[in-house]
């Protein structure tokens, strides 16, 4: 058995950073080179034309952070998906002004939302959206905190569409090369542990279907990513 052959979870040093902090500010820009080495947005996007063939109305992104990753799908998707209503959900208020206004300026509105995923699926009641995107985060939570948010979620949108890190021997020894980019400490550090709690086979899907949903797709994608969708059980799926 080897190292990869299970999840391992180990607090990530960017989540016990307070948001000023110099080297919080120097990862996270580490961070939005990672996601396009990873072409996280093109495989965001691929997932979200295969399985919203009709222009949605209302997205809601979690872990959202500073909003990059999702302003790089819109300008991919805008063109087609046009006046969008969008919700960045983060537990810390990282969206400038300049980002909001571009999103804006694609014809998309934006509401942000600083809050605790739980606590905000928890006691947000009955606000529904058409499909709920996910950018390397589920891998914070543990399989059981996982469940929960499934479950929580499920109600709040037909489909949940996600790119995570894969755990892979490859991915792993990838991160090896993150000084080659100039990222930091705390990056190097946490790349490297992103990839030995992220996902391979059908760990989600099986959580998904603990939640009471109905796993759609789940796979690799590329060399260090892991996709995968689920949609709740009263979403209609066949």
């Amino acid at each position: 058995m080897n190292a990869l052959s299970h999840r391992s979870l180990v607090p990530e040093i960017l989540d016990g950073l307070k948001a000023d902090d110099p080297r919080a500010l120097a990862s996270r820009r580490d961070l939005r080179w990672i996601n396009a080495l990873m072409f996280q947005a093109p495989i965001m996007a691929s997932l979200l034309r295969k399985f919203l063939p009709r222009p949605p109305h209302r997205i809601l992104e979690i872990g959202a952070g500073d909003g990059t990753f999702m302003l790089k799908l819109a300008r991919r998707l805008a063109r087609h998906w046009p006046e969008i209503e969008l919700t960045l959900l983060d537990r810390v208020g990282l969206a400038s002004t300049g980002i909001l206004a571009e999103f804006n300026r694609l014809g998309w509105s934006t509401e942000v939302i600083t809050a605790d995923v739980f606590d905000w699926a928890e006691g947000t009641g009955g606000e529904r959206f058409d499909a709920i995107t996910v950018n390397l985060f589920l891998h914070h939570f543990d399989d059981a905190e996982l469940v929960r948010l499934f479950s929580l979620l499920a109600w709040k949108a037909p489909l949940l569409l996600a790119t995570e890190p894969l755990r892979a021997r490859f991915a792993l020894a990838a991160t090896r090369l993150l000084p080659a980019i100039g990222a930091n400490d705390v990056t190097r550090h946490d790349a490297a542990q992103s990839v030995r709690a992220g996902f391979r086979g059908k760990e989600l899907s099986d959580l998904w279907l603990a939640a009471g949903g109905r796993p759609l797709e789940e796979r690799r994608a590329g060399p260090f990513s892991h996709v995968f969708v689920g949609a709740a059980a009263h979403a209609g799926w066949g």
